[in-house]
């Protein structure tokens, strides 16, 4: 589940808030994401919450990032439940001198991680590769912390018009290549061919099948 925050995030002009349906492969509705970013004078602050649940487990998650205004990341927390499974987390960036701080929350340990030049977040992320589309660019190749490093490829794939709810969309599709520790999969991203490039919809292979997260008109 934690893919759904590192894929669908936005770029808005100063604020913005969305809502999206959480759906099995079947159609059926597990749960909404809510996707929240705001633009201050010094610093752009992103979240992520969802809630969705699978008969007998539940799914609880939030993401919280903030990035300097030229979206280098400052920080991220996480914290979700899945299940029996809890995790509290918090990553500070020191940019300056290209490391991570990774801290579990109530005595699990510390680690640094070494980071590349304004080193982004997977929210953080988002925000510039939806920039860069927005200028007709694809964000390069490039590594981007969510607890692990993951390598990040961005394709392309050509304008296509989808239906999202009762509704027909022109949309980009893109296909994101994700890359880590125990992580090897392609999920297919729309977004919308408006100004802001508003997330439409997109596809994600897991274990359990392909879900789907699509806006809510």
């Amino acid at each position: 589940m934690k893919y759904f925050a590192f894929l669908l995030c936005v770029l808005p002009v100063s604020a913005e808030s969305l809502r999206y349906s959480i759906n099995w492969a079947s159609g059926l509705s597990l749960g909404e994401a809510t996707l929240r970013a705001d633009k201050g004078k010094e610093a752009w602050d992103f979240e992520v919450t969802m809630d969705a649940s699978i008969p007998g487990f539940a799914l609880r998650d939030r993401y919280h990032s903030g990035a300097t205004l030229d979206l280098c990341s400052l920080q991220l927390e996480k914290s979700f439940t899945h299940g029996n499974r809890k995790a509290d987390e918090k990553i500070t960036f020191d940019q300056q001198n290209h490391t991570a701080s990774r801290e579990t929350q109530n005595g699990g340990g510390k680690s640094d991680l070494s980071v590349s030049t304004c080193a982004k977040d997977a929210l953080t992320f988002m925000q510039f590769a939806r920039s860069e589309l927005a200028q007709g660019r694809l964000a390069p190749q490039q590594t981007v912390v969510f607890g692990a490093i993951y390598n990040v490829r961005i394709e392309y794939t050509g304008a296509q018009r989808i239906k999202v709810g009762d509704q027909a969309a022109d949309a980009d599709r893109i296909l994101a290549t994700i890359k880590g520790p125990t992580t090897d999969l392609t999920v297919e991203i729309f977004f919308a061919r408006d100004a802001a490039r508003t997330p439409l919809l997109a596809r994600i292979p897991l274990s359990l099948g392909t879900f789907t997260v699509e806006l809510i008109r």
